[in-house]
This record gives C-alpha cells, sequence and structure tokens, in this order.
C-alpha cells in the first residue's frame, strides 16, 4: 500500500499551465484562413431525407459553403466509415439514423453567421419507422436499420465483428465453458433476475473540437482525439491519401473518457474543409457532445446455479446492448460485457450470450471500461441476492467462490493476477477505520480485462543542455500520462522531472501507438519510454566512457550530465569532447510489440484491472433520497509512479460510478432525446460526494509495466453502482435492479415494501 512517507509532489509539468490557463487545448488551435463551422442536425430519429433546401443560407453573408451528402461522391472515395463496419456516413446522404445526426455543415467566415445560416436550412424528410430500444430491434418485424454494412477485418481487434445476418444485430458474441445448462439442472437453487443499465452521456468538460485543413495533396487535423492513429488511418481511407499524407495533432484534452476515442468528427470536419477550399474549425457545445456518442445501454439477464454449499456450479446469462445508429466500437463492448459478468469467481460451467443491436438512438461507444459497469452491476447485484435466499452473509458467500490468485476466470485468459481476499480484507479494514459505526455496509467487486493491444513506441532526445524530449502518442486527457512518463524517463536516466518535456501526440513527429485508453498508457506506453531511456543511457554511458578513456560501468549519470570518479561533466561538455562541438543530441528509440522479449504479450489481458467497493448509504423514506455516507475504494496496481495521481484517478471513477449508480441516463422516447441538455442531464455534484472517503492502493510490485506497475483508473468506476444497491437492500430491505436508482424507483420499492409488510 502506498505509505505517507512515499506521497510527493506530483510530476505534472501541466498543473500550472492549466491553472493559470495558459494550457492549449483544440479550441485555441487558430489556422490563418481558417473559417468557422456549424451542424444542422437531424430532428428525426429515423427518416428518408427527400430534399435539402440551401438557399436561404447561402444567401447569407458570410457564409463559405455548406457541405451536404449530396457532396460527398466528389470530395471523398469511401462515403462511409467506421471501426469493424463501414455503416457511418460522412455526413448523412439518403436518410437519417438518429437525433442530432449530421445532416448539413454551414462554414462561414464567423461561428455567429454559421449559427445564423444553419436555423436557414431546410430539410424535408420523411418519417420511417423507428426502433428505439434493443428489444424492439430484435422483433421479426423490426425495421432495418443498417442494412447492408460493409464489415472490415482486422482493423480495431483482431478478427471480425459477428454480425447476424438480416437482423439490427452487429454482434454476437457466444462464451461457453463446461457444461451450463447441464449443471444448471444438477444444482440445488438456480436464481434468475434480470438488471438493467442505461446509455450514459460522457459528459466531458471539454465537448469535442476538430480543425481540418487540406494544404495541397496534405491534411493536417487538430483534435481531441484520444487515438490520433486511429483518426489518421480513417482518414485515410476516406480520402484515398497515405498514412503520411494525413497529419494528426492532439494537444491537451479536457476529459474523454472513452467518448473521444476511435473516431468521432474528424472526417466530417475535413469533408468540409475540402469543399471549403480553406481550414475549418468545428467546435461542438456540450449538448451537441451529449448527440454524438454515448455508453451502450443494456439489458442482462443471469441464471445461477448453486449447490448445497452455496458454491456456484454454472451462470447462464444473456446480455442485449443498445448500440445507437452506428457501430462503432460496440462489438468489443459485447465481448467485453460477456467476460466482465463473471466476477472474480470459480465457476465451472459458463454460457454467456452477449449481442449488440442497432436503434434509432445516439451511437454507442467506449466509455470507462467498456462493458464493465453494465456487467459488473448485473453480477454484484445478483451475488448479494443470491446470498440472502441462502440465509448467508453477502460477504462470506463472495469469499466461498473466490478464485484464488493466480486462477483462470475463463481458460483463454490470463490468470489472475491479484488476490481478491486480500483486497476485500483492505476493504473492511479501511471502512472501519473510517466510519466505525457504519451498519449494513454494502460491498461490491470488479475484475476487468483491459482489451489493450501491447502496441507502441516513443522517441527520446538527450539535448546538449540537459532536455530531454519524450516525443509519444499517449493523449493527455487529464490522467495525468505526460507526468508519468517523465518520471519513468527520470529514474532510469536519474535526471530532474522538471528537465523532461513530453510533446504533443502528433502522427508526424511520434511513432506510431495505438490509442490512450483500457488504462493501458503506463503500462506499455511506460515500457516504450523505458526502453527509449536505457538506450539512452547506454548511448550516454559508451560516449561518457571514451571521453573519460574509461568502461561505461565506471561512468554515472548524475542531473544535467555524467561523472566518473571526482569529474563530472555536463551534457554539454560530454557532446563538446566527443562529437568536438558543445551541440549534438542523443536520439533513441522504445517500442513495444506483442513479441516482447522475456514476456507473453500475446495472451490477454496484460494485466487484470481489479477493484473492491465498499459503502454506507443514508435513506429519506418520505423522498426517497439516497446520500453516500461512507466510501471505500481499493485498486492492486502493481507501482504507483505518482501516489496523488493514481489516487485521483481512482476517485476520480468512482464519483463517475456514483453518477451512474443515482442520476444519470440519457431518456428517448420514439427516438427523441429526453434529456440531453446540460440542464436537464444530472451529473454528480461536490455535495454528493461521501465525506467520509479513502482509497486503498495495493503494490507488490507484480505488473508487467515500468517497475512493477499495472494500469489503473477505470476499475474504480466499477463496484460503486452495485455496492449502493446492495447496501440499500442490507439495511432498508429494498432491491433496486434498473440504473439509475432515483428518488422516485427508490420510494416506488418503499411503497412497495411497505405494501408486502402490510
Amino acid at each position: 500500500m502506498t505509505a505517507d512517507s512515499e506521497r510527493g509532489q506530483p510530476s505534472r509539468a501541466d498543473l500550472i499551465e492549466k491553472v493559470t490557463g495558459r494550457a492549449r487545448y483544440v479550441t485555441d488551435v487558430a489556422v490563418a484562413g481558417m473559417a468557422h463551422g456549424r451542424i444542422h442536425r437531424s430532428t428525426h430519429p429515423h427518416a428518408r431525407i427527400r430534399a435539402i433546401d440551401l438557399a436561404a443560407a447561402e444567401a447569407l453573408e458570410g457564409v463559405v459553403a455548406i457541405l451536404t451528402g449530396a457532396d460527398l461522391p466528389d470530395l471523398v472515395q469511401q462515403v462511409a466509415w467506421g471501426l469493424y463496419f463501414n455503416d457511418r456516413p460522412v455526413i448523412a446522404r439518403d436518410k437519417v439514423r438518429y437525433v442530432g445526426e449530421p445532416v448539413a455543415l454551414v462554414v462561414a467566415e464567423t461561428a455567429e453567421i454559421a449559427e445564423e445560416a444553419v436555423h436557414l436550412v431546410e430539410i424535408d424528410y420523411d418519417p420511417l419507422p423507428v426502433v428505439d430500444t434493443a428489444a424492439a430491434a430484435l422483433l421479426p418485424d423490426a425495421p432495418l436499420i443498417n442494412e447492408g454494412a460493409e464489415a472490415i477485418a482486422d482493423f480495431y481487434f483482431t478478427g471480425r465483428a459477428n454480425p447476424v445476418d438480416g437482423t439490427n444485430i452487429f454482434q454476437r458474441y457466444l462464451l461457453s465453458e463446461g457444461d451450463g445448462e447441464g449443471a444448471e439442472r444438477e444444482a440445488a437453487r438456480v436464481f434468475e433476475h434480470t438488471y438493467t443499465f442505461p446509455g450514459i452521456a460522457h459528459f466531458a468538460l471539454e465537448p469535442h473540437c476538430v480543425v481540418a485543413h487540406f494544404d495541397g495533396d496534405g491534411l493536417t487535423v487538430w483534435s481531441g482525439a484520444q487515438s490520433p492513429s486511429a483518426a489518421q488511418k480513417v482518414l485515410a481511407r476516406v480520402f484515398g491519401l497515405s498514412l503520411g499524407d494525413i497529419r494528426v495533432i492532439v494537444p491537451y484534452v479536457g476529459g474523454g473518457f472513452g467518448g473521444k476515442a476511435s473516431v468521432k468528427m474528424e472526417p466530417l470536419v475535413a469533408a468540409a474543409a475540402l469543399k471549403a477550399g480553406r481550414p475549418v474549425r468545428v467546435a461542438l457545445s456540450l449538448d451537441d457532445s451529449m448527440l454524438t456518442c454515448r455508453r451502450l445501454g443494456a439489458s442482462i439477464t443471469l441464471r445461477t446455479g448453486v449447490d448445497e454449499n452455496g458454491i456456484i456450479v454454472s451462470k447462464r446469462g444473456r446480455i442485449l446492448l443498445d448500440g445507437g445508429a452506428y457501430a462503432d466500437t460496440g462489438p468489443a463492448v459485447t465481448v467485453k460485457a460477456a467476460h466482465r459478468a463473471i466476477g472474480p469467481y470459480a465457476i465451472p460451467n459458463l454460457e454467456i450470450e452477449a449481442q449488440a443491436a442497432y436503434t434509432n438512438t445516439v451511437p454507442g461507444a467506449a466509455f470507462r471500461s467498456i462493458g464493465g459497469p453494465q456487467a459488473i452491476w448485473a453480477t454484484e447485484s445478483q451475488m448479494d441476492e443470491i446470498a440472502l435466499e441462502l440465509g448467508l452473509d453477502p460477504l462470506e458467500f463472495r469469499r466461498r467462490n473466490l478464485l484464488p490468485r493466480g486462477g483462470a476466470i475463463i481458460s483463454k485468459l490470463r490468470p489472475l493476477d491479484v488476490d481478491f481476499a486480500a483486497m476485500i480484507d483492505a476493504a473492511e479494514a479501511a471502512l472501519a477505520d473510517l466510519a466505525p459505526d457504519e451498519a449494513a455496509a454494502g460491498l461490491a467487486l470488479a475484475a476487468s480485462d483491459p482489451g489493450i493491444l501491447p502496441l507502441g513506441g516513443a522517441q527520446l532526445r538527450v539535448l546538449a543542455d540537459g532536455t530531454i524530449q519524450i516525443a509519444s502518442m499517449s493523449v493527455e486527457i487529464g490522467q495525468g500520462v505526460r507526468g508519468v512518463l517523465r518520471e519513468v524517463a527520470a529514474r532510469i536516466l536519474a535526471q530532474d522531472p522538471a528537465q523532461i518535456r513530453v510533446t504533443d501526440p502528433d502522427t508526424a513527429r511520434a511513432p506510431f501507438d495505438w490509442g490512450t485508453g483500457a488504462s493501458r498508457s503506463t503500462v506499455v506506453m511506460g515500457l516504450a519510454v523505458e526502453d527509449a531511456a536505457r538506450d539512452a543511457r547506454a548511448q550516454l554511458l559508451e560516449l561518457a566512457a571514451g571521453v573519460f578513456d574509461g568502461q561505461p560501468n565506471d561512468v554515472a549519470l548524475v542531473p544535467g550530465g555524467v561523472a566518473h570518479g571526482g569529474e563530472t561533466l555536463s551534457f554539454r561538455e560530454l557532446y563538446h569532447r566527443a562529437f568536438g562541438i558543445d551541440s549534438g543530441e542523443v536520439v533513441a528509440m522504445g517500442a513495444v510489440r506483442p513479441t516482447r522479449e522475456g514476456v507473453d504479450f500475446k495472451l490477454s489481458p496484460l494485466f487484470w484491472e481489479t477493484a473492491v467497493g465498499i459503502c454506507g448509504v443514508t435513506l429519506d423514506e418520505e423522498t426517497g433520497e439516497v446520500g453516500l455516507t461512507s466510501y471505500v475504494g481499493v485498486a492492486d496496481i502493481g507501482r504507483t509512479l505518482n501516489p496523488i495521481g493514481a489516487e485521483g484517478q481512482e476517485e476520480g471513477a468512482s464519483v463517475q460510478g456514483l453518477g451512474h449508480a443515482l442520476y444519470e441516463g440519457l431518456r428517448f422516447e420514439d427516438g427523441q432525446p429526453v434529456n440531453a441538455t446540460a440542464v436537464a442531464y444530472r451529473v454528480p455534484l461536490a455535495g454528493d460526494v461521501a465525506a467520509a472517503a479513502h482509497t486503498v492502493l495495493i503494490e507488490n510490485g507484480d505488473g508487467p509495466g515500468p517497475f512493477g506497475a499495472k494500469g489503473m483508473g477505470e476499475g474504480g468506476i466499477l463496484p460503486v453502482a452495485p455496492a449502493i444497491a446492495n447496501a440499500l437492500a442490507r439495511r432498508h430491505g429494498i432491491r433496486l435492479r434498473d440504473l439509475p436508482m432515483t428518488p422516485e424507483a427508490i420510494w416506488r420499492a418503499l411503497e412497495a415494501r411497505r405494501d408486502d409488510a402490510s
């Protein structure tokens, strides 16, 4: 665990920049000749586009161009794009598939003119039948939303998605081990429950923004993208350009949570820039971002068989995910939801079917721990329900079924690399210290397999003045990755972190990296920087050995230079003696590949991201208002490189989980978003956070990353909702199975309890 003595000032150069307002975000980018774009969005969830009248908008002084679907054949080589399917048009062409889909993009001299012109665009629609729930999408007579979408092989993860032909199902995944049906027949008792989880808005502080500029045959895009290389790849395909002709630059990002992962607006803004013949900037409002992507909603039914001793013998599940109008990362979410529904338990017989379906709603996308909150909400709620029916303490029931360290959740995944029993002990001890009078606390566990592709590189340069530059594609989205990379390099090179600069991700200057997500940056990019730093260290020691007429192991790196015996040389002096000029540099590279020497990076996951959450609640039974009195989160992270930052990541994730539990959920009525505005959509406020809260970081130095680190930052979101539901059940005798647990839902559950009692 992190000792207080180890806590120091975080190695984050961006802190001062951000609090003083000097930090540069995409919205701060200005390009000579830049025009401004505003999007006219569909007001229909499903309709054919009969006609678009642009006359009034085009007549407005200051309007430069207006992009519509009719322009696409002349501007692009590929009119539709995607990650698993080429199912999303650059801009709507023949029909719209959700409220909020871009139908026209007005480019004007100023944002104000573009905004005025957008309201002058008139669209004539022919409404089509609407499918706004995943259950409705599976009905035999449901209209097909994306018929004939082209599947893409080996684009995001290895292989293809598995759609069901002739239906709205774009991914079907079946997980089967042992004999689930047979074990269920032999079980002493079988429990079946259904749980629902709504679509959730990412609600990042910074909405989406893109600036695109064609210069000759080249395209430069400034974006808040979490995955610059993915944006580069999609843009190359859409516009028929080589990867080398496309440059994607990402400055600081004001929060992403997966909502800026992969690709979102880049093809649309680039197409507008191409038509306008000048750079174009499109900055969304928060309301616009809420109509761009969301977490996939879910309905999850679990059947769990238990023997006479309270040992789980089987789990069978049906997971149905609402993928929205376009697949995006939905196929990956589907697979992960199936894996994460198992939990850290020894279950010999499994049969879980997970499906994702198109609906006429905002497209689903990656969101912090894809598929995890949905699946763990169901599994950890049911664990308490089963324990209650069996007359067992929920914690004891879990302990009977826990996998040990090294146990296999499923055979094709890496064995579990944590001790959950120790994590539970740490949670109980911390809660006892934090809130000794807490009664009937709720608890939940989570084990998730991050979808990490072990592929990425970094370049490191040691300059003559002692400055060290790291070129990496890891995006700083507020999680502190630049500070972590500085710390890794500083430790290897024995330098002051303040001398180390991490540049903005730039596909023209930094080596390839798969993307920033899945808690991978500390491990994958951290290892790449570690390798580069070790390479640079070897080069510096070799140079110094030649200068000092000794051996490399006789020389030591010291802050600002090298030392041998009683003599110390600055890097400038070293280069002067070695190169004959007081200039020069050492350039080093580091790369991570699945075939990394000495480790098995081909086996997924590289590490398990795990969490234990335990909480106490208070409830006003007259109003249904629930509050969090205490919360303890435990995470096994291998090794922390920035204790304050690591705790902040876990605590931020738990607050986001609180929003999922009690407040958040995008609502649709006949395909119309009811609350997709910053005013109507409720997120946690400072006063909602538990007054007594604590984070425990377990450090065994057993992770695959630098100095034994594991990835972290997603796990903390996972146990919160089921822990709160379990606390409500234990303390107040009500069981809620649908999120969010609003005051109305809680009040109705209390009324039902009173009716049952009478």
